[in-house]
């Protein structure tokens, strides 16, 4: 059984994070030229938004962005102003809210 990848884009140029019509593939990586390409984590927010790569989450007062860390091989979450990070799971997304992605609003979560 195949399943579905995902993926919006943060495009350098123009500043604006956008929904893909098409992605290259070249020598086995997805590249879009001047894009910074978001793949979709498979997790929702408690408000049924879709979770992204680079998201910024809400649990009470906290923000976590969401990343994907080599060393776990897997979706994390980074805490605002500090390197601890937590598997994606390890938190009840479900009671997160989606600020926005990271690539919107950095200065959102560099603190």
């Amino acid at each position: 059984m195949s399943r579905r990848f995902k993926f919006k884009a943060w495009n350098k140029e123009t500043k604006l994070l956008m929904r893909l019509n098409q992605i290259e593939c070249e020598k086995g990586y997805l590249v879009k030229k001047d894009h910074v390409l978001l793949q979709f984590t498979g997790h929702f927010d408690k408000s049924g938004t879709e979770i992204y790569e680079g998201d910024i989450l809400l649990f009470g007062t906290d923000k976590w962005m969401v990343n994907w860390e080599e060393s776990r091989n897997g979706w994390a979450l980074v805490a605002e102003g500090s390197k601890i990070s937590l598997p994606l799971a390890t938190k009840e997304l479900t009671k997160s809210i989606k600020l926005c992605s990271y690539y919107e609003s950095p200065e959102s979560f560099l603190k």
